[in-house]
């Protein structure tokens, strides 16, 4: 029997109705607007739609948007400016840098820079730390995506055994880290794991994000497993294909996300959740 398919766009839309909801009682109760400011240096075209659907988002769900796009001129000093002042603005909840910036600015340099209290992207060493001690503050938001829809299966993640193929600090490390907070067994796969198919037969759960198209294959999937797709890739007719190899492995796995139309709509679910969520600390700090 073919795989049941974790619609990650019905799933968002559902996430995002929420999130509309809670916003406009936050706004009656308080008349604060959820902020999130997206902070755009370049003209990278892919860039440029992600942070345009991000205000999209932000403006259905009732959030307050600001969006700066800037020249790939930019300096260093003048990005780092922009920062502090938005670190500074109590309209702001939840700030964005829209990566790759440009090479003459250091991302770790700007990041840092982010208040860990606006971190709405949840990469700053602080909420990271936090999600490491088990008590997070802000967790990024494509993992946090990840796990929102491996709870949509019903399926319990204690005491399974979980592989996540990649360790990159955006997505392998806090999945896996996330996985461990919900008592499954974790084993983190990478470019030099010895017999990776051997490994990932194993687990009940599998969460590609190696950033090679179609890499997980049937003969890697174990009968009924949850396979959550992050990868997104794009081939030389222009079509996008994730990690998996969806069409076989959807007739062994007992769910799997698509690519396009998977994980990618979470991560703005999870952007404008994280926003809300420093809004309401903004008021009654944690």
């Amino acid at each position: 029997m073919a795989a049941q398919i974790i619609d990650g766009k019905a799933l968002a839309l559902s996430v995002r109705a929420e999130i509309a909801r809670e916003v406009e009682q936050f706004h009656e109760h308080s008349g604060i607007r959820p902020g999130l400011a997206a902070v755009l240096v370049g003209d990278d075209p892919a860039s440029a739609i992600y942070v345009r659907n991000k205000k999209i988002a932000c403006e259905k769900a009732g959030l307050y948007p600001e969006e700066y796009k800037l020249p790939s001129s930019t300096s260093q000093e003048d990005l780092y400016a922009l920062i502090q002042k938005l670190n500074n603005d109590p309209k702001i909840h939840g700030i964005l840098v829209q990566l790759p910036l440009p090479n003459h600015i250091e991302s770790k340099i700007i990041l840092e820079a982010v208040s860990p209290h606006k971190d709405a992207d949840g990469f700053h060493p602080y909420n990271v730390g936090r999600l490491v001690e088990g008590d997070p503050v802000f967790t990024a938001c494509t993992p946090k995506g990840v796990i929102h829809m491996i709870e949509s299966t019903g399926q319990s993640m204690s005491g399974k055994r979980a592989v996540v193929i990649g360790r990159s600090n955006i997505v392998g490390k806090p999945v896996a880290l996330l996985l461990m907070h919900r008592h499954a067994t974790v084993t983190v796969c990478h470019s030099r794991t010895q017999d990776l198919p051997a490994v990932c037969r194993e687990a009940d759960i599998v969460v590609a994000a190696i950033g090679r198209a179609q890499f997980v294959t049937a003969d890697m999937i174990k009968e009924g497993a949850i396979v959550i797709d992050v990868g997104i890739n794009r081939r030389e007719d222009g079509s996008l294909v994730g990690d998996v190899d969806f069409e076989p492995v959807k007739e062994k796995a007992g769910w799997i996300t698509p690519v396009p139309g998977g994980v990618g709509p979470m991560t703005i679910a999870m952007l404008l959740q994280n926003t809300l969520e420093s809004a309401k600390r903004s008021v009654t700090p944690s």
